[in-house]
Order: C-alpha cells, then sequence, then structure tokens
C-alpha cells in the first residue's frame, strides 16, 4: 500500500494476453504498467503490475467505487436504467417456477419461463413475487434475484465470440445467447490451466482409497460433450481425463463409475463403449403400476377422502414421472387449502387450530381432478396445450365422423384388450379434410378430451426453420415426447404446408425432407405404441400422396358441409345459453342456411346477440327479427361447386386413384 493505493497486479499464464492488456491500460486510461514473469506452485506465470504512486492513483480513480468519476457513472446509470431493460433470463428463478409452481400462476407470463421473450426487471420482480407467494425463496434464488436486480450493473448481450483457446488465465464457455457479468452463465472451470482435470482425476483417486465406492457423476453431458461440437478446449481435455480414468478402473477394482443425463445423445462416443459406460439404462416414464406405487408413497401423510381412488388416478395421469405425481399431490392438498381457508381467519403460531376445521382437510377426487388441469408431464411442457372442456355433444352434427373418431382413437386407447384379443392393430393417423369452418380442430380437441390422452397441437408453420435440419429436428422431438408420454393425440393443423406432395416445390426442399421425417416417424423402424396422429387440411389434394396410404393415415374422414338436421343441432348447441324468443324457430333457421358450415352458424347466433344489444343494451332475448338480421349480414363460406369439389375428392382417394399417383413421375432429380 503506497498513499492509500493499493497495488492491483494481474497475473496469466500467456505473456501475449497481457502485453495487450498492457496495451489497453497505457492507451485507454493513460495508467503506465510493467510485465514481469513470476514463479507459482503450478509453473511459470507473468505479472502485470501498475507502476509507481501515479499509476496506482490513476488505476484506482477509474476502477476503484468510491471515485468520484465511478459515482458520476453509476448515478447516470441508476437514472437510466428502466424498468424494460433488457437483462439476462435469472435460470434459477425459471427452474423453480417450473418444477414447484402451478401453472395458472404464471400462465400471464410464460412466454419468460418458456423461453420466447427477452427477460426484464420488470419481469424479474413479477416472477419473483409470485416464488414468493409460494414459499419457494431459497438464498441462492435471493442472490441471483439481487445481481439481476440491481441498478449499478450494465447487461450487456453477446452477439460473437472468438474461440481464443488455452491462452487466457481464466476458461470461460458462454452460449451466443448468454449475458456478460453473470456469474451463473460463465463457466470458471479453473484458475490455472489443468485445474479441471486434476479434480477429476482426485475423485477418482478419492474413490480408489474408499473402495469399494461408486463414483457418481450427476448430469454427466455438462462436462463430457462430443468433442467435436464443443467449442472450448477445457471440455475437449476434461472428456480425454475423464476417458484416461475410467480406462484405468480395471486395474483398480470394486470401484463403479455410475452417471445420469437426460440428454444420451450428446455425450462424447467414446463414453459409451463396453469398458466405460458397459450399460447404458433407460429410466422411462413409469407405466400404470409404477405410478400406483408412486401415488401411494406421496398420499400416505395425506388425508384421503373415502371417494379416492389412486388406481384410477394412475390411470388417467398419463405420461407422469415422479416429480409429476408429487407435483399432483401437492397441488390437490393447495386446492383443499384454498377452498377450506379462504373464509377462514388466520391463527397465531401459537393457537390451536379447531378440531372442525381439521376435519374439513379432507382431499376429495375433485380435488385431484382440479389438480390435474394445472399440473401436465415435465416432458411435454415445451409442446403441451391445455386441452379444452370439449365433449362430443358440444358439436352438433358430424355424427358419422363423430364415430369414426371414436373407433379410431378412444376405443384402442380405453379398451386395448378387445383389439389384441382380435388380433388387429389400431390406426394411427386419421386425415380430417373439408372446407374452412366445418369443426375439422374442434373435433380433434374434443377426441383428445373424451380419450383422456395427452394431448400435442402442432402447427405446421411453427416447425419450419430457417437452419438446416432444425425443421426436421422438430418434427423428431414432437414423436419423441408423444412416446414418451403415450397415449398421446399428435394434432397437425393445417397439415398440408409440412407435408405438400413432393416435386412440385422449387424451394429449398425443406417441405419434402419434413414429409420424408414424418413418413420415416409413422411408419419407421421404432414402433409408436398408444399414439395418435390427426391431420386436418381443406387441401387434401396437395398432401403427399405417401401419407395416404394405409398404415400412416389409415382412415380419411371427409367432415362435409351440414344438412339440415346437423345445422339444427349446430344451432341447439351455440344457442343452448341464449334466452331466446319463442317466435325463434331452430328448424326454420337451419332450413335457411343451406351451404352454411359450423363456423357460419355460429356467426348468425353471435350476430343475432350483437343485434339484440345495440337495439337495447338492456335485452333480455333474441328474437326472430335479429336471427333474419344476422342471415343477411352472414353469408355462407361453401359454394354448391365447392361442396361438389370436396365430394369429387373423396371419390378419388380410392385404391386406384392412389396406384395412380404413386406412378405420377416427379419433375425433379435427387
Amino acid at each position: 500500500m503506497t498513499g492509500n493505493y493499493p497495488t492491483p497486479i494481474l497475473y496469466s499464464a500467456s505473456r501475449a494476453f497481457l502485453q495487450e492488456f498492457q496495451g489497453l491500460l497505457l492507451l485507454k486510461l493513460n495508467v503506465p504498467v510493467s510485465l514481469k514473469s513470476h514463479n507459482t506452485p503450478k509453473g511459470m506465470m507473468y505479472k502485470l503490475s501498475m507502476r509507481g504512486n501515479e499509476g496506482r492513483q490513476e488505476f484506482c480513480k477509474w476502477i476503484k467505487p468510491a471515485s468520484v468519476e465511478k459515482q458520476k457513472k453509476l448515478s447516470k446509470l441508476r437514472q437510466g436504467k428502466k424498468t424494460w431493460a433488457n437483462i439476462p433470463p435469472p435460470k434459477l428463478l425459471v427452474d423453480v417456477l417450473r418444477a414447484q409452481v402451478p401453472y395458472r400462476a404464471y400462465r400471464n407470463n410464460d412466454y419468460y419461463i418458456y423461453n420466447k421473450g427477452k427477460f426484464t426487471l420488470h419481469a424479474l420482480q413479477k416472477l419473483y413475487d409470485i416464488a414468493k407467494q409460494y414459499d419457494c425463496i431459497t438464498p441462492i434464488l435471493r442472490k441471483e434475484y439481487e445481481i439481476l436486480s440491481r441498478n449499478d450493473i450494465a447487461w450487456e448481450q453477446i452477439t460473437s465470440i472468438q474461440d481464443m483457446g488455452e491462452q487466457e488465465l481464466y476458461d470461460f464457455t458462454v452460449d451466443d445467447d448468454s449475458f456478460v457479468a453473470g456469474p451463473y452463465v460463465i463457466l470458471h472451470n479453473s484458475k490455472f490451466y489443468g485445474q479441471s482435470e486434476e479434480n477429476i482425476r482426485k475423485k477418482f483417486e478419492e474413490g480408489e482409497k474408499n473402495a469399494p465406492a461408486i463414483i457418481f457423476i450427476d448430469e454427466i453431458d455438462a462436462i463430457a460433450s462430443k468433442r467435436e461440437e464443443t467449442r472450448g478446449e477445457v471440455e475437449r481435455r476434461v472428456v480425454a481425463q475423464l476417458l484416461a480414468m475410467m480406462d484405468g478402473l480395471k486395474s483398480r477394482g470394486k470401484v463403479v463409475v455410475i452417471a445420469a443425463t437426460n440428454v444420451p445423445n450428446i455425450l462424447d462416443p467414446a463414453l459409451r463403449r463396453p469398458g466405460r459406460f458397459d450399460r447404458e439404462i433407460e429410466v422411462g416414464v413409469p407405466k400404470v403400476e409404477g405410478r400406483l406405487n408412486i401415488l401411494k408413497i406421496h398420499t400416505r401423510n395425506m388425508p384421503l377422502a373415502k371417494n379416492v381412488d389412486l388406481e384410477e388416478l394412475a390411470k388417467i395421469s398419463h405420461g407422469f414421472v415422479g416429480a409429476d405425481l408429487a407435483s399432483l399431490a401437492k397441488e390437490a392438498a393447495m386446492v383443499v387449502l384454498r377452498r377450506v381457508l379462504a373464509d377462514t381467519k388466520i391463527y397465531d403460531k401459537d393457537e390451536a387450530i379447531p378440531k372442525e376445521l381439521l376435519e374439513k382437510l379432507r382431499i376429495t377426487k375433485e380435488d385431484f381432478k382440479e389438480a390435474l388441469r394445472f399440473v401436465r408431464p415435465s416432458a411435454l411442457r415445451e409442446v403441451l396445450v391445455e386441452v379444452p372442456n370439449i365433449k362430443w355433444e358440444d358439436i352438433g352434427g358430424l355424427e358419422t365422423v363423430k364415430q369414426e373418431l371414436k373407433e379410431a382413437v378412444e376405443w384402442p386407447l380405453k379398451h386395448p384388450d378387445a383389439f389384441k384379443r382380435l388380433g388387429v392393430r389400431p390406426p394411427k393417423g386419421i386425415l380430417l379434410y373439408g372446407p374452412p369452418g366445418t369443426g375439422k380442430t374442434l373435433l380433434a380437441k374434443a377426441v383428445a378430451n373424451e380419450s383422456e390422452a395427452n394431448f400435442i397441437s402442432v402447427k405446421g408453420p411453427e416447425l419450419l426453420s430457417k437452419w438446416v435440419g432444425e425443421s426436421e429436428k422438430g418434427v423428431r422431438e414432437v414423436f419423441k415426447k408423444a412416446r414418451q408420454s403415450a397415449p398421446t393425440v399428435i394434432f397437425f393443423d393445417e397439415i398440408d404446408s409440412i407435408a405438400p406432395r413432393r416435386g412440385i416445390s422449387g424451394d429449398s426442399h425443406v417441405t419434402e425432407r419434413m414429409v420424408n421425417q414424418i413418413l420415416t416417424e409413422m411408419d419407421g423402424l421404432v414402433e409408436m405404441h398408444d399414439v395418435v396422429i390427426i391431420g386436418a387440411t381443406n387441401r387434401p389434394d396437395i398432401v403427399d400422396p405417401a401419407l395416404l396410404r394405409p398404415g400412416r393415415f389409415d382412415r380419411i374422414i371427409l367432415t362435409p358441409v351440414p344438412s339440415t338436421e346437423a345445422r339444427e343441432n349446430i344451432f341447439k348447441v351455440h344457442t343452448a345459453k341464449m334466452p331466446l324468443s319463442t317466435d325463434v324457430n331452430l328448424r326454420e333457421l337451419a332450413e335457411k342456411t343451406e351451404g352454411y358450415v359450423g363456423a357460419d352458424v355460429e356467426a348468425v347466433c353471435r350476430e343475432a346477440a350483437i343485434l339484440a344489444l345495440r337495439e337495447d343494451i338492456m335485452a333480455k332475448e333474441i328474437t326472430k327479427k335479429h336471427f333474419e338480421a344476422a342471415l343477411n349480414k352472414v353469408r355462407p363460406s361453401v359454394s354448391k361447386e365447392v361442396e361438389e369439389t370436396y365430394e369429387s375428392i373423396k371419390d378419388q382417394f380410392s385404391a386406384a386413384q392412389a396406384k395412380a399417383m404413386k406412378q405420377e413421375s416427379p419433375n425433379y432429380f435427387g
């Protein structure tokens, strides 16, 4: 210490690195520095020291937080910091919310939770408050919040990264979308070159000394990913060291290495051969018996009502893993507490809770059903959509179509023994086609709800990506998650956008590669059990013919323009909760709406209600004149010619036409 200013010293194994830093200090900050060699227990290093009292004073003027210049900068930064300023995503907070907090609590901010939007200070505060409400705040979570919410840190997003190899003092590994200055987004491998490898050697030596021993490596993908795909040299050295240590286990004996990962495909192939990790055991999604045993464990200390049937709960919790079932039990308990304690006074810590109140705290079957609305399988959180509570009776008409869907989807999932007894496999896929507005999407939602299966909705354009291979990867991920969480219904809305006829596109053939991927997934070497694919389109003529053969889309169902009887049923569905005048005749309305599809009928009912309100905002009923005015305003979507076109397409889906499609020659080579 000289003149109340400490001597800052920077150490590095790279002389070139310190020379660049020396030039930076001299040119930018006018700080004189000296560069000298420095011998350490780890070998020769170099040190950069500030020269003289003037150098130390100048350096501390810029670096020391208490300096006037620093305080001015910080003050300006604090004044300019807005609640909508971008910050790095709080990974710990997001993980805690997804694991411990019901979806409904943060559904208004789920685009932050599922990485669809850039994080802001405002969003951080809202999500942190939600975590506090559910008592999820831990010391490390509080530390993350304090760092991200500080006004004296400016966050700058990294736009490019240059690989500098082994010459830095510290090894940093960051993603392109990470931010600077976060202790949890920068991986500090070691202070000195080779320290990471030494840490691995120490663990194996410790295991050898304490043999018989098990060395458990959790999340091994973090340190042993494929060497050809890693950016940093440190990761490659760590993998090489791990391979060497595992080969040395043969001579040691009585030491077993167990590793865990949820992304085995990114591990280095050299680790996955016999002699290293000899066996790979998949810990999959539990079956019904497994789910029942897990539920018994998590509910054994819970006051259950007599109507709670854990076997039934195990049957309908398709795709749930142990953590999901634990969350389900907690959420059911929270449902009871919210119901019972909502109108109850808050008791002091030392005050006894009345026995009558404790008797009410029993978890019923309805509480578990309510909890199932919010707790969904972990594997499907990225792609799962909440199935609307739509039943068959909510859809007017289409009786033949509904029956075919029941046979193809509901029966195989609810009565699999019947199909096994007769020795037949259920249909793999159903293609719904018809004019717009005939209820194709509504039918898919109803069949998923009635069959009690998990429901994955895939909108065609969402899978398309500008990067080569990413679109096909998206298709693979959808089918992979569906298999993990079976029974599952995969619904491809507007399937013609991702599976058009091959050979007619003049673009980069991305859709053709997607068609090939879908064909492979539907009818490839990997069997699909309890996974049904439903496609919807109003252009079946441009869907690739290979998808339309048995074994892929086994059933091709036309959702026709509704008949008079069907339109009457649709009117009944949409007017069930509407106060109608006695002069409204639904049969008469059905006869007047030839060519109207389900969406048109719904529009007529809605328009009639709006006309009644326009006439009198306090109107208590809807009259015949309102419906007649609505009919003049809402015109039919489907003409007779369009209806006949779809009927002709239906006739074309015959064996002869399919054969003709297969013989059609493509217009490109490759």
